[in-house]
């Protein structure tokens, strides 16, 4: 049975969370009693305490890719029924968690990458992705480009704080703000993923 929570590593990088895959994660996180959206951030912030708990040096980013493997998932095959949700989300973690360790706490990723592939290929494949960020952001409306920007912005307690004013900022609450960074999110990654394919 574990195996149907791990990982496929070529479908894993193909795969890029959509409007419509989002939209299933929030429904099937709400169990048939819609929340709008809160029940999908208070799973997603104890997926974070979670990680932040096993001394991860990047709790927001591994409870976003939970979140989508989740996600993927539940496109793929329409339901998940052989767990509650939180607690599926957290077997998920697990692997999400077990890849994590695998890798080198003292070295960033991208040193990684770079020591098992050729450098000069690796900063050819990062430009490429620089320019197709780039391209992808000047797709989005100027509301859009700058709340995402924004809410990225800082590290660990930084990045709340930063989040805080820009929720007061917009008038929203900071379950909403979540909610349509996420959506925002899933725009870029889509658009990031054509491009990186040459469709863009």
């Amino acid at each position: 049975m574990a195996n149907s929570f791990a990982p496929k590593p070529d479908r894993k990088t193909a795969w890029v969370l959509s409007q419509s895959a989002f939209r299933r994660l929030l429904d099937w996180l709400d169990e048939g009693v819609n929340s709008d959206g809160s029940r999908y951030l208070e799973i997603r912030r104890r997926l974070v305490l979670y990680f932040d708990r096993k001394n991860c040096l990047t709790p927001d980013e591994l409870a976003d890719e939970t979140l989508n493997r989740v996600a993927r998932r539940l496109e793929e095959e329409g339901t998940i029924t052989t767990d509650a949700p939180a607690h599926y989300c957290y077997i998920v973690a697990r692997f999400v968690l077990l890849e994590d360790l695998r890798r080198d706490p003292q070295k960033p990723l991208d040193e990684h990458v770079v020591a098992f592939s050729n450098p000069t290929e690796e900063k050819q494949d990062a430009e490429r992705r620089l320019e197709c960020l780039e391209r992808c952001m000047e797709t989005l409306d100027s509301n859009e480009r700058s709340l995402i920007a924004n809410y990225y912005q800082g590290e660990l307690r930084s990045k709340i704080d930063n989040r805080k004013e820009l929720a007061q900022k917009l008038g929203l609450s900071m379950n909403a703000l979540s909610i349509r960074a996420c959506r925002i999110r899933a725009k870029l990654e889509n658009c990031l993923s054509k491009c990186l394919k040459g469709g863009e």
